[in-house]
This record gives structure tokens, sequence and C-alpha cells, in this order.
């Protein structure tokens, strides 16, 4: 009988050290698969919207595939396409080299062809479980957005309505169509 190796969150830190992409699901290694063209301007578009909004504002940081250190033992690490970190927990020194060790306050993740809805109900449930305030995922092939407050809070956003930040970015409003690069 063999036994299954569970890895840790300082195990992935080295692992990923050659460059590699990994997330870490309850103590498994997920492979992450490099994006399409489409994918990268979506999340290279919607980051430099939010990030001029956030600078503007002083609310924080926004970030791109962090590694965030959601759960121990198993552990579990995942990097949103784009995250969140309001100023009051933004990690300072040597912490912000590493993985982030607390849930960011918003996670964006942008579909790929090949994400399921099993994976993508898993993240989002994962991150909400973790802390994590606001969760958006970004549909390009519909161009929708869904947002999840909550598994019981969750609205679903045509490219004519308006994407709100709500107590997460405060005073954030942006219609859908504009994170879609033309």
């Amino acid at each position: 009988m063999s036994t299954k190796t569970v890895l840790t969150n300082e195990d992935l830190w080295r692992i990923v050290a050659d460059g590699s992409r990994y997330e870490l699901y309850q103590g498994e290694l997920v492979p992450m698969t490099p994006v399409g063209l489409e994918h990268g301007r979506i999340v290279v578009r919607f980051a430099g919207l939010l990030d001029s909004y956030v600078r503007k504002n002083g609310l924080g940081a926004v970030c791109t595939e962090v590694g965030f250190h959601l759960f121990e033992k198993p552990d579990t690490t995942w990097a949103p396409d784009i995250a969140f970190i309001s100023q009051s927990r933004l990690p300072q020194g040597s912490a912000a080299e590493k993985f982030v060790d607390f849930a960011p306050d918003l996670a964006v993740e942008v579909l790929s062809p090949w994400d399921t809805v099993t994976e993508m109900t898993r993240k989002v449930e994962t991150y909400l479980s973790a802390g994590v305030r606001l969760v958006w995922v970004i549909d390009p092939g519909t161009q929708r957005v869904t947002a999840y407050r909550s598994l019981q809070d969750v609205k679903l956003l045509t490219p004519d309505q308006e994407l709100d930040g709500g107590d997460v970015l405060p005073g954030f409003r942006l219609k859908v169509a504009e994170i879609f690069p033309i």
C-alpha cells in the first residue's frame, strides 16, 4: 500500500523557486497551466483599472498571481489571477517576499477554456471559507462576471451592468464591458 505525500506551504515555496507554476490544494500540487492571449489581456487590463483606483484612493495593493496561504494541515495555497489587499493588512519587510500568510480581501479569477464548473466552485468556496470578502469570476466567453460575497449572496453581471466594490473597494464602480479588451 502506498502513502500519499502531503506537501506544505514551505514545500511549495521550494518547488516553485525554479520558476515552475503550481498551487497547493489540501497538500497536493495543482499545476498552473500557461494561459492564452485573451486571458492574459483581461488580467492586465482589469488589474490596471483596479490598481489605478486603489492607488488613487490609498486603499492598499493590487497584485497578480501572488500565492496566498489559505489553510494549514493540509495546506492550501492559491494564486488568484488578481487580488486586492487592504492597506491595513499589507505585509511588510521580509513577510512581503514570500507567499502571503492570509486570504486577500478580493480574489479575481478569469476563466480559461479548460476550467471546469467543479474546479471553479471549489475555488470560490475555498476563498470564501478562508475569509476572502469578495470573489469575482470573469467569464471571457460570455463577457459576464459572477460576484460572490458569500455562497448565498451571488450576482451574475452582464456587460451593461456595473461591478461594485462595495465595502471591500469603497466607491469602485465599473461597467463589466470595460473589463474586456476591444
